[in-house]
């Protein structure tokens, strides 16, 4: 894509709303050229979609919206990955790579979790509150989601910098145009990430512990002897997978759910003065601007969706926002309100790509909003530092969140 499709591109994902709104008005699919997709945008179509596997395949759903440099592929060379992940995969493979992904993350691991997520909250506010303002991305959102599924997979602290640096530059290699040299320096960063991933995979295929890791090396390779070099190749893809979306994702939810409290004021003191709110205003925010604004998916055959006739082959957008915005399903979609009566809505996806750490996300937004609410009421948007929001369909959240108290 040229640099005027991008800018295209750019306006759409940081505010794609009017485009939804004139894609629930439409007869039909609305073709989107920028996304070079359909856009799938009402909530009864996203569902049906997404409950369809074999006619709506995953290949493809994280398509890169840019392509790194033949420099930037040359360093990503030395390192490891490559392979398909549970995102980008159906059937029975699906299944196969999900499973361990769905063990790691149960109900009892995320509540074992738990207490050791609640010190972090209490820590990482307590290293601002005093300060009277915070860039709350950097300081605090940026952090806990790392630390919490590092726990969770097993990584040691001194690692976690280098796991968490390296997610986020896998993404904007992928998905931000980048000139060549900071390309190839983004490349090297996601070389270093893949390097420690190996060195867990291998020392976990030898000595296994309980934690997510050891679960995933042994999906790749049950038995003794050393993991080949494709086993290292497939681990560390799904290692990799698996920690970005699991802390870049939070770390939006986070930034985004504050972002919109604040922005309105009523809401927040309402927040404040009844805490038991909470849950409510979780799942609100990810009603109201979900941080995974869609996966893509490609028909496997023929067929006919919203009234639209698609041929074998056509790229869809899937656009989980748009299903939070659509007033069929939610009465009032474009107003943000805490008081809400609890919906049904598909922030965290549908069917058999539901996303797996939902609870984990939640779990860690629930206690940041206690924190935040009990330690900080007085907090507010800062005046001198408009908030912009990041050009992205996959982690929607603003680029800083200036605080003030």
């Amino acid at each position: 894509m040229d640099r005027t499709g991008l800018g295209r591109l750019d306006d759409v994902q940081r505010d794609p709303y009017p485009l939804y709104g004139r894609a629930h008005r439409a007869d039909g699919l609305l073709h989107v050229p920028e996304l070079d997709a359909w856009l799938v945008a009402r909530d009864a179509d996203v569902r049906e979609v997404l409950r369809r596997p074999e006619d709506f395949s995953s290949e493809g759903s994280l398509r890169p919206d840019v392509q790194p440099a033949p420099a930037a592929f040359a360093v990503l060379g030395g390192g490891f990955g490559g392979r398909p992940v549970v995102v980008g995969v159906d059937g029975e493979r699906h299944r196969r790579l999900r499973a361990p992904i769905v063990r790691g993350l149960s109900p009892a691991r995320v509540t074992a979790v738990l207490p050791y997520a609640a010190e972090r909250v209490v820590a990482l506010v307590e290293e601002f509150a005093g300060d009277g303002r915070v860039e709350l991305r950097a300081a605090y959102a940026e952090r806990l989601p790392g630390e919490v599924v590092g726990r969770i997979v097993g990584l040691d602290p001194e690692d976690l910098p280098t796991v968490v640096h390296g997610g986020r530059r896998a993404e904007e290699l992928l998905f931000r145009p980048l000139a060549q040299d900071e390309q190839i320096a983004a490349a090297e960063d996601v070389v270093a990430m893949q390097r420690v991933l190996d060195r867990y995979a291998r020392e976990r295929h030898a000595r296994p512990r309980e934690d997510l890791c050891s679960e995933i090396v042994a999906s790749v390779a049950a038995g003794p002897g050393e993991l080949t070099l494709e086993q290292r190749h497939e681990t560390v893809s799904h290692l990799q997978n698996l920690l970005i979306a699991g802390h870049l994702t939070t770390t939006a939810l986070i930034a985004t759910t504050v972002l919109h409290l604040l922005r309105h004021p009523r809401q927040w003191q309402l927040l404040c003065a009844e805490p038991d709110r909470i849950p409510a205003a979780v799942e609100e925010a990810a009603r109201y601007d979900g941080v995974l604004q869609g996966f893509r998916r490609v028909t496997t055959r023929p067929l006919t969706l919203a009234g639209t006739e698609l041929p074998a082959g056509s790229p869809l957008f899937v656009a989980f926002g748009a299903a939070g915005r659509d007033a069929e399903q939610h009465p009032r979609a474009d107003v943000f309100d805490i008081t809400r009566p609890p919906g049904r809505h598909l922030a965290f996806g549908h069917g058999p790509h539901a996303c797996p750490g939902a609870q984990l996300a939640r779990e860690q937004l629930r206690l940041t909003l206690a924190e935040l609410t009990r330690r900080l009421p007085g907090l507010r948007l800062a005046e001198d530092r408009p908030v912009v929001m990041r050009p992205t369909m996959i982690h929607r959240s603003p680029h800083r969140l200036d605080l003030t108290w």
